[in-house]
């Protein structure tokens, strides 16, 4: 690649405190970060910085009116040093569809690859090698007009930092199906990974945590008779007969991991069927004890069960199996990301060992 990147290294680096064996995750940030700005209808300034504080100011156009934009991904290290991404090209679409309906510039496969690049790279020490646990890379783009008034940012930027993670999720999950408040609506920016969508999320997820629950199961804003998503991934239902998740539309946000197990779980050989999936039918399917397993998928909580499920009052306990799907689906992901696994889709990208060089 051509990109021209002024990359200033730090002075003071912490990965002598950083203890890869108690990693809360997404509390520990690397060395370095990568920005660039969009400026008279083109980006340009890429750099590599010090992790660290960024001056905003009052009138920042983000903070107010909500134009930002970003994307999670993870990059692992197997036992040779070499370091693998999953499915980044897949990341740049969707940060571009994102970035349309926001009303936002989008970005070119160049920029956003060299700048993933650089981060593993450069950062690489910082990657752990525990079964389970990854570099966790956050893209993400920002309106920075100084003006007061509703309307599309003129400028922006563009920035890549990275934590280290074990599992988001360390525990099998007990939801709340909502009833009354709506993550997204037909028409809204439900399949936009936008800031917004996640503020509108945490006051019901508070609600339902302080019940004891982990998560909120979302429904439709219409009816709230179909499951859509929880607040930080999508979700399957595992019956005797077939595997059912959400069909995708414009109020649930399109998982990367989501389109991933379907893929798989076709070329393994099973069922899977997108559609509606209401609520009082998988209360009638528990009822009549087809339900295996319900699990959520993600980049950040990966493959995780779902104990429980909570609707009107009541609480209905999953009884998982001896041989869970959700663990062979993990174990398949987490030995193709290492290299230990043929991957028979071609999901995983190999960061180049030249990466770093020419600085």
């Amino acid at each position: 690649m051509s990109l021209k990147i002024t990359i200033n290294l730090t002075e003071d680096s912490k990965i002598s405190s950083f203890d890869a064996e108690n990693i809360k995750f997404g509390q520990v940030f690397t060395d370095h970060m990568f920005a660039c700005d969009y400026i008279n209808h083109e980006w340009q300034n890429f750099r590599i910085d010090p992790f660290g504080k960024i001056p905003l100011s009052p009138t920042l156009s983000a903070l107010h009116y909500g134009q930002a934009i970003f994307e999670g991904m993870k990059a692992v290290k197997n036992t040779d040093g070499v370091i693998t991404l999953f499915r980044p090209l897949d990341n740049l679409k969707r940060l571009n569809q994102s970035a349309v309906r926001m009303c936002m510039p989008t970005l070119s496969e160049e920029i956003f690859m060299e700048a993933l690049h650089k981060i593993c790279s450069i950062d690489k020490n910082w990657i752990p090698t525990k079964t389970g646990s990854a570099l966790y890379i956050r893209p993400f783009m920002f309106a920075t007009d100084d003006f007061l008034g509703v309307k599309p940012s003129e400028n922006y930027s563009f920035m890549v930092y990275a934590c280290p993670v074990n599992a988001y999720y360390t525990h099998a999950l007990k939801v709340r199906v909502e009833e009354h408040f709506t993550r997204a609506a037909k028409g809204g920016v439900g399949a936009a990974k936008c800031a917004g969508n996640y503020a509108a999320s945490m006051y019901p997820t508070k609600l339902a945590q302080d019940l004891g629950y982990d998560q909120v199961l979302w429904t439709d804003g219409a009816t709230h008779e179909f499951f859509e998503e929880t607040g930080t991934s999508n979700v399957f239902v595992v019956t005797d007969d077939a595997v059912y998740t959400p069909e995708i539309n414009d109020t649930l946000l399109a998982g990367i991991t989501r389109d991933s197990i379907i893929q798989y779980l076709k070329h393994e050989g099973h069922q899977v069927i997108e559609t509606k999936v209401s609520v009082r039918q998988v209360i009638d399917w528990h009822k009549q004890g087809k339900i295996k397993e319900m699990f959520v998928s993600g980049t950040a909580a990966t493959v995780t069960n779902i104990e429980l499920m909570a609707y009107q009052g009541q609480d209905y306990t999953i009884n998982a199996t001896d041989n869970l799907l959700s663990k062979q689906i993990l174990n398949f992901f987490n030995n193709i990301k290492t290299l230990a696994a043929k991957d028979p889709f071609n999901w995983v990208s190999i960061v180049p060992s030249e990466a770093v060089i020419n600085q």
